[in-house]
C-alpha cells in the first residue's frame, strides 16, 4: 500500500448526476390511449417521466499519490462513474476537472477486432492507449513477450480464451505508465498461471502512475493495492476514507 504523497488535485468531480428516463409497458390498445389524451391532454403531454439515477450527486477529489478502490454491489454505478471520469461518458448534471492523463480499461475485449491476430490487435490497441508515443513498436514487443503467449500470437484474436485475451491486454496497457489509472474489474480473465506475474507487474505500474482507481468486489485485492476506498451504494457515495472502514461498510450492505 503507498501513502498519499501531497495535496496535488489531480482531478475533482462535483455534484455528478446520471439518469435514465424509465419507462413502464403498459397494455393499452388505441382506444384507451385516445381516450387519455383527450380526456387530459395536459397531464397526457407533460406528466413527469420517472427518472432512474446511476450516480445522484457524487462528489469526490483525487489527489496525487491515491489509490482509491471502489467497491459496491452490481447495478450502484461504479462503471458507470469510470466512464465520466474516463471521458466515455457525458454526465447529465455535474462537471469533471482534470488536468491529468487518464487511462482507462474496463473489458478485456473492448476495442478487439477478432478477425485480427493477437499481434494486429496489440498494435492497433497501442496506438489507441498511447497516443503520445510516436514510436509503438518497442512497447509492443515487450507486452507480447510478456504475455507468454507464444506461437499464439500470430493467430486471430477470435480463437483465443478468455484467459489468453487477458494475457495479452493486461501486459499491454501495463506496458507504460499513465498519470490517472482506472482499472475496472480487468483480473477476473486472468488464468491462475498469469495471475500472479501479471498482478506484480501491475503492483508496479499502480505504483508509477500518479494516482490509481481500482474497482474490484474482493476486498483482499482492496487492501493489497489501495490507501483509500470509495463505498457506492444506489448512485450515491456511502463512505470515502479509510481502506478498512471502507470495506466494513461494504460488507455491511449485502
Amino acid at each position: 500500500m503507498t501513502s498519499i504523497e501531497s495535496s496535488e488535485i489531480l482531478l475533482k468531480a462535483q455534484g455528478l448526476k446520471v439518469y435514465f428516463e424509465l419507462e413502464h409497458f403498459n397494455q393499452k390498445d388505441l382506444r384507451d390511449v385516445f381516450i387519455s389524451a383527450v380526456s387530459n391532454p395536459v397531464d397526457f403531454l407533460f406528466k413527469p417521466k420517472e427518472l432512474f439515477f446511476v450516480l445522484d450527486d457524487v462528489s469526490f477529489e483525487i489527489k496525487k499519490g491515491m489509490r482509491l478502490g471502489i467497491l459496491g454491489v452490481n447495478g450502484t454505478g461504479k462503471t458507470t462513474l469510470c466512464r465520466c471520469l474516463a471521458g466515455m461518458m457525458r454526465p447529465q448534471l455535474g462537471t469533471i476537472q482534470t488536468t491529468a492523463e487518464i487511462r482507462a480499461i474496463f473489458d478485456t475485449g473492448t476495442g478487439i477486432m477478432p478477425e485480427l491476430t493477437g499481434r494486429e490487435n496489440a498494435t492497433l490497441l497501442a496506438r489507441l492507449f498511447f497516443p503520445k508515443v510516436k514510436n509503438i513498436i518497442p512497447i509492443v514487443n515487450e507486452a507480447i513477450e510478456f504475455s507468454e503467449l507464444g506461437h499464439f500470437i500470430d493467430i486471430p484474436f477470435k480463437q483465443y480464451s478468455k484467459g489468453m485475451q487477458s494475457r495479452l491486454i493486461l501486459s499491454l496497457v501495463s506496458a507504460y505508465t499513465t498519470d490517472i489509472l482506472i482499472l475496472d474489474e480487468v483480473f477476473d480473465g486472468a488464468d491462475i498461471f498469469f495471475q500472479k506475474k501479471i498482478t506484480e507487474r501491475m503492483k508496479n505500474f499502480i505504483d508509477s502512475a500518479k494516482a490509481t482507481i481500482f474497482v474490484s468486489h474482493s476486498s483482499d485485492q482492496i487492501r493489497e493495492v489501495c490507501n483509500t476506498v470509495m463505498v457506492l451504494h444506489e448512485g450515491k457515495i456511502r463512505y470515502f476514507g479509510d481502506v478498512e472502514k471502507g470495506i466494513e461498510s461494504y460488507l455491511s450492505i449485502k
